[in-house]
């Protein structure tokens, strides 16, 4: 297993965009429109992969105030439950701090939020409703690394 940062507009990116519609977005009946796809430009991106296959992904936006928004992560049915989850968690929160971020915050689904709470996320905010589904907003302080 590898897990590393690719780059925009490249296979492994149309790869990260197609497992994304697989797990998140098919299921919804829910496509990406182009203008979305081209503002993760600016984008971490962050995929694991088992050979060429990618397994899992997520990304980090900078929310210019020293916090960055974990949003699309995705890994395949099939490896959920299975540790590729913490995994790239860890790797995006590692990430993050080498970048000088402070917190990471997300929109996290509700059936998601029991995983990142064993992460050490917090639910902040009431329950609200976003691509259909009920969500909640997370956040960590990242600490420094030992």
């Amino acid at each position: 297993m590898a897990i590393k940062i690719i780059d925009h507009g490249t296979k492994e990116y149309r790869q990260m965009v197609e497992l994304r519609h697989l797990i998140l977005r098919k299921p919804l009946g829910l496509d990406f429109v182009q203008e979305e796809l081209e503002k993760e430009k600016e984008d971490i991106l962050i995929a694991c992969f088992d050979d060429d296959k990618m397994e899992g992904c997520c990304m980090l936006t900078d929310n210019g105030d020293k916090s960055a928004r974990l949003r699309q992560m995705a890994v395949l049915s099939g490896l959920q439950g299975k540790g590729l989850g913490r995994v790239l968690m860890q790797f995006a929160e590692n990430i993050a701090r080498d970048r000088g971020f402070r917190k990471i915050i997300m929109h996290a689904r509700k059936t998601a939020v029991g995983f990142y709470e064993k992460l050490g996320y917090q639910v902040v905010g009431e329950e609200y409703e976003e691509v259909t589904v009920p969500h909640y907003t997370m956040e960590k302080i990242l600490t420094a690394r030992m």
